[in-house]
């Protein structure tokens, strides 16, 4: 199971942070201080994985890890993931981010943060893979991207109905309606206005 994705840049500062199980503020914020000094003193050319058993409270945590540019992605997984398959799996995240922010930078992660969740949760949700296929993901973003662009017009629709109604030109408005038993009064238009 993934327990985090974790990214950060050179300098540490977080980017990305995904837990998927529950641990207060102060420990989240630990744990990225520290997972980040384990992966900066790593020599380039050491493997990408890490013991980081006290780390995470338990000794079957692992620290998976990818380099690139300015960017670490971290993935903190327990013994029944497996290395190879979540070296794949980085490299499956960074290249589908490059493909839906044509060559992805440190500042697409800051200024699109909304989308950059949305795709991570697309690979992976609740500690689990669902999808690795960049094809399908890059598909979902821009779907969910379409779905956002079409709900942008709705968000203009009450400014536009209230525009609609002060431009409603009756000659006189009903102050009373009378339905069988019931009795309407209707309040007076100028006081919304």
């Amino acid at each position: 199971m993934i327990n985090a994705v974790l990214v950060f840049n050179n300098h540490g500062k977080p980017r990305l942070v995904r837990f998927y199980q529950h641990l207060a503020e102060e420990v989240q914020q630990q744990l990225i201080r520290e997972t980040f000094h384990l992966v900066l003193k790593r020599d380039e050319h050491i493997c990408n994985f890490l013991e980081c058993g006290s780390l995470f409270g338990g000794a079957d945590y692992k620290l998976i890890y990818r380099h690139y540019a300015t960017l670490y992605f971290v993935f903190c997984v327990d013994s029944s993931e497996s290395e190879l398959g979540i070296l794949d799996l980085i490299q499956v995240f960074v290249e589908t981010l490059d493909k839906c922010f044509e060559n992805v930078c440190e500042l697409d992660l800051i200024f699109h943060m909304d989308k950059v969740h949305y795709i991570l949760q697309e690979v992976v949700m609740g500690g689990m893979v669902l999808e690795t296929n960049m094809n399908e993901i890059v598909a979902q973003a821009e779907a969910q991207n379409k779905l956002e662009k079409a709900e942008g017009g709705l968000s203009a629709a009450p400014s536009r109905a209230v525009s609609a109604v002060k431009n409603i030109n009756l000659p006189e408005i009903p102050r009373n309606i009378n339905i069988g038993d019931i009795n309407i009064k209707v309040p007076s238009l100028s006081q919304f206005m």
